[in-house]
Formats: structure tokens, C-alpha cells, sequence
């Protein structure tokens, strides 16, 4: 029997397998994300042989050397960037992740935010409860129609493709993409047509989606010099990390009206938003949750437990990293 430690409560799925195939299971007790000290000092209290982690736990040398019993942390998210890999495979530490069950639901989201501040539906919610609605009025809060416009998708992975599929096929925009190489499968899907850079992408396109990973290439990807090549009528969203744009820089852009507006589920220094972004009223916020559906956390919870049994058991676990 091995000892597993999850750093926060995630779905029973998980923890089930886990405790069906045989393990001990211990779930932080916090109500909440556990600081550096919290969480190194939960696992030095056993010798734990896996720890199931989440995005929010920064695991570094010092976790490692907190718990050197545990040669696996599974972690509870397709991104990684929470995670010293380099340090693990100095130390033959398995790292792995969730993959692939993400996909839709956080392209759905995406979907959710593009329409949202396209037709100022939160601001209109929140004009309404105000009891500031007297009425039809021709000019009020008028959104911006998509059948006929320019998505730009920066990033042509799962995620970019299914956003790019539902907004072409269901809204009749037309698709432009950037990636680091030119996607066929990406084309055949959404009928898009690849552009050389980013900022070609952010030149033409109405609406521009980022669905890339957070590496040393793609912090501050959105720069204020590349947020003012954007037309004042296109809108900015983002569902991959916080940090691939300069929040900074987009609460000036946003303020001074050079994009028509943004809708973001990621922020660059989670849970903080950068001064000015929560007063803006040309910006839609929503709290990480693009992959928060019962279905999707769920799958995750399985993932990440399967993947620790699979290595408990002597075999690789299928969502290596």
C-alpha cells in the first residue's frame, strides 16, 4: 500500500480510484491553496510515494526535498508551468498531467467569453440589476455582430481548433491562425489560413483568441506595442495562462479605448488583477473556471489518480511529461 497526498480537495472520482486500487490517501485539510511552508510541512508528516498536485502549488526543489520518498506528482492540469521539470528529471521524479478531457469544455468557455463581450452581455446584466434600464433605446450597448468577422487564433493546438471549429461553424467567422508551424490538420478543420506572425494575426483579426503554453517565449507574447497593432473595434480573450499578456499594458490599452474591450479567465499574478482591470466596464472576468464543468473536473480527478496508479504499479504512466 502507498501513501498518496492530494494538496487540496479535487472530485471523489479520483480519490475512489486511488483508495480501490489499495493507497492511503491523505487530502490537505486547508479550505484553500496551500503556501510553500503549508505544503512542505503536510508532506513531511509521512513518507508519501505520490503527490497529486494542482496548478496552484509551486513545486520546486524545495517540495522535492520536502518529500524525497515521492517519485511521482501527478499533476491536476494539462498546463505544467507550475512544475520544475528539469529538477524532477535531475532527481528521476515522474511528472504528468491531464490532457485532452479539457478540451471542449475550456473551447466552449472561450466560445462563452467571445460572445459575452461581443454583445456586452454582462455589462447589459449588470445595466439591468442597477435598475438603470428605462427602456428601448436605438443606441444602447450596442455589441458587435461575429457572422462575417476575423477570429484570429493564437496557438493552433486541441484547444484553438475546437474554438476556431464551433466559431466558423456556428457563427460564420472566418479563421486566421498563428503557431510556430503551419497546421494542415488545423486548415482541414476550421478552414483557416495561416498567417507568418502574431502580429499579422492581431493586425487583421475582429476577435483574437490565445490558446498557447506559458514558456519563457510566450510571457508578455501580448505586449503593449502588440495590443496597440489591434484594431480599436477587435476584442482581446485569453483562456490559456495569465502571463502571455502584459496585464499592465492592457488595462492602459483597455482604459484609453485602442481595443474595443477583452474578456479574460486567466490572470498574470493569480488570484490579484492588476489595478484598473476589475473598474473597466469594455472587459468580461471570470474566475479560471473555463474548464469548471462536473464532467471535466471529474475526468481530471480520474486522470490524475490513474496516472499515479499506473506508476505505483510499475508501468508508465500514459500522460507522462
Amino acid at each position: 500500500m502507498a501513501k498518496v497526498f492530494i494538496t487540496r480537495e479535487i472530485p471523489d472520482a479520483g480519490i475512489k480510484l486511488l483508495k480501490d486500487a489499495g493507497h492511503e490517501v491523505d487530502v490537505s485539510e486547508k479550505n484553500g491553496v496551500l503556501t510553500k511552508e503549508e505544503l512542505i510541512e503536510a508532506l513531511k508528516k509521512k513518507e508519501y510515494d505520490a503527490v497529486l498536485s494542482l496548478l496552484t502549488d509551486k513545486i520546486d526543489t524545495d517540495i522535492y526535498d520536502a518529500v524525497p520518498s515521492a517519485k511521482i506528482f501527478a499533476n491536476y492540469a494539462v498546463g505544467f508551468n507550475n512544475i520544475d521539470v528539469e529538477e524532477a528529471k535531475k532527481r528521476g521524479i515522474t511528472i504528468t498531467n491531464t490532457p485532452g478531457v479539457l478540451t471542449n469544455t475550456v473551447a466552449e468557455h472561450t466560445a462563452g467569453l467571445i460572445l459575452s463581450i461581443a454583445m456586452r452581455i454582462p455589462e447589459g446584466d449588470r445595466f439591468t440589476r442597477a435598475n438603470e434600464y428605462k427602456g428601448w433605446e436605438p443606441m444602447l450597448l450596442l455589441g458587435m455582430n461575429l457572422k462575417g468577422k476575423t477570429l484570429g487564433v493564437v496557438g493552433a493546438g486541441r484547444i484553438g481548433s475546437v474554438v476556431a471549429q464551433i466559431m466558423t461553424k456556428g457563427f460564420g467567422m472566418k479563421i486566421i491562425y498563428f503557431d510556430i508551424k503551419q497546421n494542415e490538420e488545423f486548415e482541414s478543420a476550421t478552414e483557416g489560413e495561416f498567417r507568418e506572425s502574431v502580429e499579422e494575426v492581431l493586425k487583421e483579426a475582429d476577435v483574437v483568441t490565445l490558446h498557447v503554453p506559458l514558456l519563457d517565449s510566450t510571457r508578455h507574447l501580448i505586449n503593449k506595442e502588440r495590443l496597440e497593432m489591434m484594431k480599436p473595434t477587435a476584442y482581446l480573450v485569453n483562456s490559456s495562462r495569465g502571463a502571455v499578456i502584459d496585464e499592465k499594458a492592457l488595462v492602459e490599452v483597455l482604459r484609453e479605448k485602442k481595443i474595443a474591450g477583452a474578456a479574460l479567465d486567466v490572470f498574470e499574478n493569480e488570484p490579484a488583477l492588476s489595478p484598473g482591470l476589475s473598474e473597466l466596464e469594455n472587459v468580461v472576468l471570470t474566475p479560471h473556471i473555463a474548464s469548471a464543468t462536473k464532467e471535466t473536473r471529474s475526468k481530471m480527478s480520474e486522470i490524475a489518480a490513474g496516472n499515479i496508479i499506473e506508476f505505483l504499479e510499475g508501468r508508465t504512466p500514459p500522460n507522462i511529461i
